[in-house]
């Protein structure tokens, strides 16, 4: 059996990100694939007990360590549980946040350091790589302005942050070209979409048409 496709999406605070995964599940599913949508931290019941903890703004200043620490256990028992078997039998993955978040939130926008960060994260995911990035880039104010919801404690932080993460991400899809597809979250979801398909496409011409599980 043909090894799934894994796909995750990454950006700032209301960049899209689940517009777009619900575009791409959409997409996927009609052409007979067999997807499976997780969120970080989350996905496993452990997972979700960490969201409910690192997200709670009642935890008021948590240690950029520990804030990683928990992050990267969710991330192990993720991959552990969720990712790798379905992957092997041959799902599209398509994830909310993965190993980037961790290495623009906490390596950039905490100071704890991009590559010590990503050294961590090869430990967490036993060197579990998405096959693509869509990093949804858009200025911090703009995402802020997109919110509704009453906000977690990560979205509390202030603007100079979440820029700071912006810069992070931009820095990472910069270093790794062959794995990130940058798209211009400003525009219309419906563009986004877009340019995401055809991103897929061009990189997995052979998989995206191709039905790997019933």
């Amino acid at each position: 059996m043909t090894a799934g496709l894994f796909v995750t999406l990454e950006g700032v605070e209301g960049a899209g990100k689940s517009t777009l995964a619900d575009a791409l599940e959409e997409r996927l599913r009609a052409i007979g694939h067999t997807v499976v949508r997780l969120r970080e931290p989350g996905g496993t019941s452990l997972g979700e007990a960490v969201r409910s903890v690192v997200l709670d703004p009642a935890h008021g200043d948590v240690c950029p360590w520990a804030e990683l620490f928990l992050m990267l256990a969710a991330r192990a028992q993720v991959v552990h549980e969720r990712i790798e078997p379905d992957l092997a039998a041959g799902r599209t993955v398509i994830c909310d946040r993965f190993i980037d978040a961790s290495t623009a939130y906490q390596g950039a926008g905490r100071g704890l350091g991009i590559e010590r960060v990503q050294e961590l994260n090869r430990l967490a995911t036993r060197g579990r790589s998405p096959d693509l990035t869509l990093l949804l880039d858009l200025d911090p104010a703009a995402g802020r302005r997109r919110q509704h919801d009453r906000p977690d404690r990560m979205e509390q932080a202030d603007l100079e942050f979440h820029r700071a993460v912006r810069d992070g991400y931009r820095s990472i899809a910069s270093a790794e070209p062959r794995r990130f597809v940058v798209l211009d979250a400003a525009l219309p979801a419906s563009d986004v979409a877009r340019s995401a398909w055809e991103a897929l496409t061009a990189r997995f011409p052979d998989r995206i048409g191709h039905v790997t599980d019933r």
